[in-house]
């Protein structure tokens, strides 16, 4: 890995085609994150991932599963883009003489990526929670990790959610927001949508993991860039 040249054409590839299968994979079960987070205490539409799945459905059709994943599908290519190449540049500049990383410069690695990735999706996350959660508020008037920061996207989604239906509440900051979810609706609310998470996370992270280590995009460009006979 430590001699691997890094090549962003090769990456933005990669992270084409995995951003494309993934988000059309799992972007349903994402909307139902969304809107299983977003409930508040009096404001309960939903019982379940497969209850807000069935509901929303029926009142927007198949393709309201999709609302919002244009956004992803547009701007999903850098974002993959960039992560892998910023994993690939810190593992490179972590190896020692190409030695096999260990497991703490394995997760600095990760760490470094995933702070390049957040920098470049925030923007992208809060537009497509907006068009997420539109449905929601027109009706009222791989997985360990995924469950263990579930509290933390939560309050992230409360936060980007800027529409509010009737009694929700305001937050002014992250740690206002998790007080009163704490005090209003007591700490499984937590834990909404941890299971709808753990099962976008999963696949996404493993379609990602077998499009790069395929190497997909350093194929297509080595066939490209081949000699003509």
């Amino acid at each position: 890995m430590a001699d691997k040249q890094i090549s962003l054409p090769a990456k933005l590839i990669n992270g084409g085609i995995a951003g494309l299968i993934g988000v059309t994979c799992v972007f349903p079960i994402d909307l139902a994150k969304t809107r299983l987070q977003n409930q508040q205490n009096g404001q309960r539409m939903y019982t379940s991932m497969s209850d807000c799945l069935i509901k929303t459905i029926r009142s927007e059709g198949y393709f309201g599963m999709y609302r919002g994943a244009a956004v992803n599908l547009t701007l999903v290519t850098p974002e993959k883009a960039i992560k892998l190449a910023a994993n690939d540049f810190f593992r490179h500049h972590l190896s020692k003489d190409g030695q096999k990383l260990t497991l703490l410069r394995e997760m600095l690695a990760g760490c470094g990526a995933g702070t390049c990735q957040v920098i470049v999706t925030t923007p992208m996350e809060m537009l497509k929670i907006q068009l997420q959660d539109a449905g929601r508020i027109g009706c009222v008037a791989g997985s360990t990790a995924a469950v263990a920061v579930n509290p933390c996207d939560v309050v992230k989604t409360r936060l980007q959610s800027l529409q509010r239906g009737v009694n929700e509440d305001t937050y002014s900051g992250f740690l206002d927001c998790a007080r009163k979810i704490l005090r209003n609706e007591g700490p499984s609310a937590f834990l909404k949508g941890a299971y709808c998470r753990a099962l976008v996370i999963a696949p996404l992270f493993g379609i990602a993991q077998v499009v790069y280590f395929l190497g997909i995009g350093e194929t297509l460009l080595g066939l490209l860039q081949s000699p003509q006979p």
